[in-house]
């Protein structure tokens, strides 16, 4: 631990969906820990809950999700990973160094906000949709079904169709 200066991380931690309470705090005591044995500290744990995964990870197709913040200096992001690898519960793992001329504080508003901007954006998205399955469903209703065509009156004469030329078919020679 050579290298005493304190930097910032962020890091995400998906673990298996069948861990238990217990097992996700020993997961996280320990994690802290190790922080703390590199003169850090953890300044955020939240809990994003159970999620659906993008991809299955084994034969999971659910996780639980976590995200911190914390401070410390050295290697502890190489530590942590370490022991993070033999924790059969944690599926998988990601840490970021972020700049340490920004407090931290500020990196935890920015990424809450962050959040909520999402969030509002996913609402309107669901919105538009709701509108624009409406709008079909009523344009369905109102008419503009094929079925409704109403009477087509006499055709007439349709007049010589002239010379269609060759359509792909069989020519009545080949029978």
């Amino acid at each position: 631990m050579a290298d005493e200066a304190k930097r910032f991380y962020e890091a995400v931690i998906i673990v298996h969906p069948d861990a238990t309470l217990d097992q996700q705090k020993e997961l996280f005591k320990k994690n802290k820990a190790t922080i703390e044995t590199y003169k850090g500290g953890v300044f955020a744990l939240d809990t994003w809950g159970k999620r659906n995964l993008a991809s299955p990870i084994g034969k999971s197709r659910k996780a639980i999700f976590f995200h911190t913040f914390f401070e410390a200096s050295g290697n502890v992001v190489v530590e942590l990973e370490r022991t993070m690898r033999i924790n059969d519960k944690v599926l998988r793992f990601t840490h970021a160094r972020l700049d340490e001329r920004t407090p931290l504080v500020k990196h935890y508003e920015n990424f809450k906000n962050g959040l909520a901007e999402t969030a509002t954006r996913e609402r309107e998205r669901e919105a538009k949709a709701q509108l624009r399955k409406a709008a079909m469903a009523a344009a369905r209703s109102g008419g503009g079904d094929r079925e409704d065509r109403g009477d087509r009156g006499d055709r007439g004469d349709r007049g010589d169709r002239g010379d269609r030329g060759d359509r792909g078919g069989r020519d009545r020679s080949d029978f």
